[in-house]
């Protein structure tokens, strides 16, 4: 269990990060770029892969490409979700993204469907439409669309991820292999993005910038860790890891959004956030 608990915390750390990004003077872009070093550093250091590995699994490549594109690019959603949707809309977005992956386990790689799953899957939808849904007479509802976009764009793009890294474990690439893999690759599309913006005047290099990236590689890599070494602490209840670290950071999430930065959700909000917790529950269950 304190496996579990350093994983959920390091998860809505990186929510709390990207939330205080902004009144820190810290540019996101230029810290989301930082975070790739040191996520790639710690995976080699830690994992220590073989080179051979991926260079004998082509055809995991076109998987690990799309990760490495998507990464970066789906971090940006997510800072742009916990500033425009709080962190609470942000991290059940991401667990909820599960649904996805769910439905492409169906689809793509011939996993049975049950009644319990599909409970849990109709669970998580309302869910998602609850916590995006804001009533017409809200105030902040006029503020833009990006209170349910962003939110939109990190369940879509983390379940695509899911999916490509169940095709990248298919191909059979170990772990420590796909991790320092895609973590590169993300870093190469970080540095063109950022160095696009840096080119047009956009942007300028910061040691702040530089600070938060650090932290953010640490606490984005610890997450990993902590997740995989709850698993080998419970071999054999997978069901019991997946559902305490996905509530755990719902409930995490909710406490420092709720409690730390006064966001405010609305009754059909937090029934959506009631929701989350059932369909989390139905589908470790299944």
């Amino acid at each position: 269990m304190p496996f579990l608990l350093a994983a959920a915390l390091c998860s809505v750390l990186v929510s709390v990060l990207l939330k205080l990004a902004r009144r820190l003077d810290v540019d996101v872009g230029q810290a989301i770029a930082w975070n790739y070093v040191v996520a790639a550093a710690a995976s080699a250091l830690v994992f220590a892969p073989a080179p051979s590995t991926l260079r004998a699994a082509t055809g995991a490549w076109p998987a690990l490409a799309g990760l490495g594109l998507l990464l970066p690019t789906i971090f940006l959603a997510l800072a742009g979700s916990v500033r425009h949707a709080g962190i609470v809309r942000s991290e059940v977005a991401q667990r909820l993204s599960l649904l996805i992956s769910l439905l492409a386990a169906f689809v793509l790689f011939g996993e049975p469907p049950s009644a319990i799953k599909g409970w849990g899957i109709a669970a998580g939808l309302g869910a998602l439409v609850s916590l995006v849904w804001r009533p017409a007479g809200d105030g902040q509802a006029s503020a833009g669309g990006g209170r349910w976009t962003y939110p939109l764009l990190v369940f879509l793009g983390f379940g695509v991820i899911d999916v490509l890294f169940k095709r990248v474990a298919g191909a059979g690439v170990p772990l420590g292999a796909a991790l320092l893999a895609m973590f590169s690759l993300a870093l190469l599309v970080s540095i063109v993005l950022q160095g696009w913006r840096l080119a047009r005047g956009r942007a300028n290099l910061g040691a702040r910038s530089l600070a938060a990236g650090l932290l953010l590689g640490l606490l984005n890599f610890g997450n990993i860790l902590f997740y995989l070494r709850a698993h080998q602490a419970l071999p054999g209840r997978p069901a019991l890891v997946f559902a305490g670290m996905n509530l755990g950071v719902v409930g995490l999430g909710a406490l420092a959004g709720l409690l730390v930065f006064r966001e405010r959700l609305s009754r059909v909000n937090l029934a959506g956030l009631g929701l989350a917790v059932v369909a989390i529950a139905l589908l470790a269950r299944g």
